[in-house]
């Protein structure tokens, strides 16, 4: 499986690529970036630890460098600049994103290729991808809530000191301040959160609370997220390269859940060779529920206005 990065020489791109070594299921790695010495070098640095690890194909270079590939991920973005609102960033970003769509238009993508979206607003561009039609809707993801899940994940093991691995709970909806935790299906290692001792709401909330806040806190101390965004990419990647069914909170164009359609968000997914292969409907509280179906009306707020500029 060949997996292109556009945006691989960033951080985030480049932690990808390095997450996807290590993993070594795919068998080629191509960086393209604006900054093409950039992406050289990050290319270089992995073919140099290649004979440790695996025999795997290191490229970089401009969009050609995309062809034939099976899977596109995209990580390309802006910072926010001081003082700028988040629609002005939203709109920066979507008007970059366009270029690269249009980049991608002009490339040969092997049969059933899928692209994973990774720059933010991550629904956002997501369900612009979906709009462009460049692939058909089900090839089109998003990383969605696979990060916030995580990172909620391993809050929750923090504080019950248990291992991370066996905590099963869902953040869903947007990648952002509408996101939703799935208390009702959360538990641990078998056990369901409202039955392990010292859990309360009032801990609950305090524990998504600093789930929303871990990006900022993590850019606050190290400059930008990285290792966990590149790990959450590699999750994806390699769920579509082993077509194992692997069940995921990607974003994906919507069709009805919840009454939510015409918006890209985080549902419980089915992740295949080929992108969506079942997304499911879960189950929720009727509060959950709620939350959910407000925040893809939030979403589909935001979207208009990009629509409209």
């Amino acid at each position: 499986m060949k997996v292109s990065i556009i945006g691989g020489g960033g951080r985030v791109g480049s932690d990808a690529a390095f997450a996807l070594q290590l993993g070594g299921i795919v068998r080629e790695i191509a960086l393209n970036d604006v900054n093409q010495d950039l992406a050289a070098g990050e290319a270089l640095d992995l073919r140099h630890g290649a004979s440790l690890l695996n025999n795997q194909v290191f490229t970089s270079g401009d969009y050609g460098v995309v062809e034939n590939s099976d899977c596109v991920v995209i990580t390309a973005g802006l910072r926010r600049k001081p003082d700028e609102s988040r629609l002005d960033l939203i709109n920066r970003n979507v008007g970059l994103f366009k270029g690269i769509l249009e980049e991608l238009k002009k490339v040969k993508l092997a049969d059933g290729a899928t692209i994973l979206v990774v720059s933010n607003p991550v629904d956002i561009l997501t369900h612009l991808t979906v709009e462009t039609g460049i692939l058909p809707a089900k090839q089109v993801l998003g990383l969605g809530t696979v990060l916030d899940t995580a990172r909620f994940r391993s809050l929750m093991a923090d504080h019950f000191k248990v291992g991370a691995y066996d905590v099963k709970a869902l953040i869903l909806g947007e990648h952002g301040d509408s996101m939703v935790p799935i208390w009702s299906s959360a538990t641990i290692n078998g056990v369901h959160m409202a039955s392990i001792p010292g859990f309360s709401q009032e801990l609950g909330d305090e524990l998504f609370d600093k789930t929303k806040k871990s990006g900022a806190t993590v850019i606050a101390q190290k400059g930008g997220a990285g290792r966990a965004v590149g790990v959450s990419i590699k999750e994806v990647v390699e769920a579509i390269a082993l077509n194992n069914g692997k069940l995921l909170p990607v974003s994906s164009a919507q069709n009805g859940i919840f009454g939510i359609s015409d918006i890209s968000l985080s549902m419980p997914t089915v992740v295949g060779r080929n992108g969506v292969v079942n997304v499911f409907e879960p189950a929720v509280s009727d509060k959950e529920r709620e939350l959910l179906q407000k925040s893809g009306e939030a979403l589909k707020e935001t979207y208009a206005l990009v629509k409209s500029q």
